[in-house]
């Protein structure tokens, strides 16, 4: 599996490449900016890009959506319930003194179940609204990955005081949908270093006691 991970934007977001090593077809998940470079390891790659996914659509995670998907002509995906929050990204942006140009309308809506495929690799859709109402997380089973946005990081979990954020449901989301994965999950989380699901169960304070 192609795997490659860039910190893009002013609050370093982890984008990921992944995709097929055969095919060289590939997704961009949450390009949060700094197209120039995604562009230029997409290029030394030599790798296609066939869909464009948001974990979310807070503004930092889309502020290169617009950018890339004129570079590549590949569509946007996102949960089908982040409408409203893609729609306010552009606002939510001024709130904290940036500019961004606001994403286009996803060209799919992602649900629980849905399978976001690159060449043989196959992304399972993960509901996990909480941290924003449509927020997924993407799991590959045959390479035990899972590429969480902002649901779930090393030692923390996403914030919930923005419109649209629940504690309650993002405890839920975790507990019901991640931590039963393997323990030996590979975390991929949207800030921060790469964990695992056994890691987190055993030392995220935030989850610990929904175990």
């Amino acid at each position: 599996m192609i795997l490659q991970t860039m910190r893009v934007g002013p609050l370093a977001v982890n984008c990921y490449i992944v995709g097929d090593e055969n095919t060289r077809q590939v997704v961009v998940i949450d390009p949060g900016g700094d197209v120039s470079q995604i562009v230029q390891t997409l290029s030394q790659a030599r790798a296609r890009v066939v869909a464009i996914v948001l974990t979310h659509a807070h503004f930092d995670h889309v502020m290169g959506v617009a950018g890339l998907m004129r570079e590549t002509g590949a569509p946007l995906l996102a949960g089908a319930a982040e409408a409203e929050v893609i729609a306010n990204a552009e606002e939510q942006a001024k709130f904290f003194g940036l500019a961004i140009q606001p994403p286009p309308t996803p060209d799919r809506w992602l649900k629980e179940g849905d399978i976001v495929q690159a060449g043989a690799v196959e992304l399972a859709v993960i509901a996990t609204p909480g941290h924003t109402p449509g927020g997924i997380c993407l799991w590959s089973e045959a390479n035990k990955s899972l590429f969480s946005g902002d649901t779930l990081m090393r030692g923390s979990i996403g914030r919930t005081d923005f419109p649209g954020g629940s504690m309650p449901d993002l405890l839920r989301s975790i507990r019901h949908k991640l931590l039963t994965l393997p323990p030996e999950t590979r975390v991929y989380p949207g800030h921060g270093p790469v964990t695992t699901i056994g890691e987190e169960k055993a030392f995220n304070p935030f989850v610990k006691s929904y175990v």
